[in-house]
């Protein structure tokens, strides 16, 4: 079978490729693991709404009864809002869950290569995984690292979670060659506050300065994507100090539960939740909202120089 056998686009999205208009990949476990229902689905048609009202169309990203689904339909959003045991999908778990047809929600790592094969450049999320807290001794390193380095695809997000070690994450795309930029920021955004005390490799004022960055960053075949920091908007920011405490609270209860691997991540996003009493999902919903207008900014600005150069 050939590689299109696997890829299916939505209607919208392939009318978009034939029309050369510009597209905005999102990921799925968002939905189905990063936040419960209903806000989960309320928030991916409120994100693919900001892509749209932006000019740019979204492309929602999963694995659904063997094929990679390029665009969703409302409800196959609903699906992956409610039901259970859908699977958490990055690169190595693309093959086994296409071939059982299961269904898959795709991580970062996993929808930036989807997003590659369906020629999308620009990808939304709202936090990139990292390295893990006491990966020294666990070896936690989260796939989208490495998927960074290899995969043509931009990133734009609210940095990483601060239950990571940012600093560690930082060093490891830096060893691979990834570039940082923030946007309209110095300082690289700690998913909830909108600084982690590390600075980005490139700060960029427009979404036509990172968009022209790219261009010439893959017209050199300079392989691997690049990582746009957007800090949450400031009325949404939450106190570093709490955010703190909080997740020194959340990584105990995970180690006290014997928590690892990719259950980490959901785990601790949902205690977060407990803990702050909803504060976190507020923010959450606020920083990819936010990152959707960034994300379609640079979307059109990229398309541009494309149909420019051609």
């Amino acid at each position: 079978m050939s590689l299109s056998y696997y890829i299916q686009l939505s209607e919208e999205v392939a009318e978009a490729k034939r029309t050369n208009k510009p597209v905005v990949a999102l990921e799925s476990t968002i939905i189905s693991h990063g936040m419960p229902y209903p806000q989960n689905i309320e928030t991916a048609r409120n994100v693919e709404k900001i892509i749209r009202d932006k000019g740019a169309v979204p492309a929602t990203i999963a694995i659904m009864d063997g094929k990679i689904k390029i665009g969703l339909s409302d409800s196959e959003l609903v699906q992956l809002g409610k039901e259970k045991d859908v699977e958490k999908v990055s690169r190595r778990d693309l093959p086994a869950v296409l071939a059982s047809k299961k269904t898959g929600a795709t991580t970062v790592a996993a929808t930036m290569i989807c997003a590659d094969l369906a020629g999308i450049r620009v990808f939304v999320t709202g936090g990139i995984g990292g390295v893990h807290r006491g990966a020294q001794e666990t070896m936690d390193i989260s796939a989208d690292l490495q998927e960074l380095a290899k995969t043509n695809v931009a990133v734009v997000c609210a940095g990483a979670k601060s239950i990571l070690d940012i600093g560690l994450t930082l060093e490891y795309l830096e060893t691979q060659g990834v570039p940082v930029i923030g946007y309209q920021t110095s300082d690289f955004p700690a998913f909830y506050t909108r600084q982690s005390g590390y600075g980005v490799d490139v700060h960029a004022q427009s979404a036509e300065e990172i968009a022209h960055m790219l261009h010439v960053k893959w017209e050199l075949n300079l392989e691997g994507g690049a990582v746009i920091g957007n800090p949450v908007p400031r009325e949404h920011e939450m106190d570093p100090n709490e955010v703190d405490n909080i997740i020194h609270d959340a990584v105990k209860a995970a180690n006290d539960g014997g928590i690892t691997g990719k259950e980490t991540t959901p785990f601790l996003l949902n205690r977060l939740k407990e803990i702050s009493q909803g504060a976190t999902l507020t923010t959450n919903i606020a920083l990819v909202e936010n990152n959707a207008v960034t994300g379609a900014d640079i979307a059109l600005a990229l398309n541009a120089l494309k149909t420019t150069s051609n």
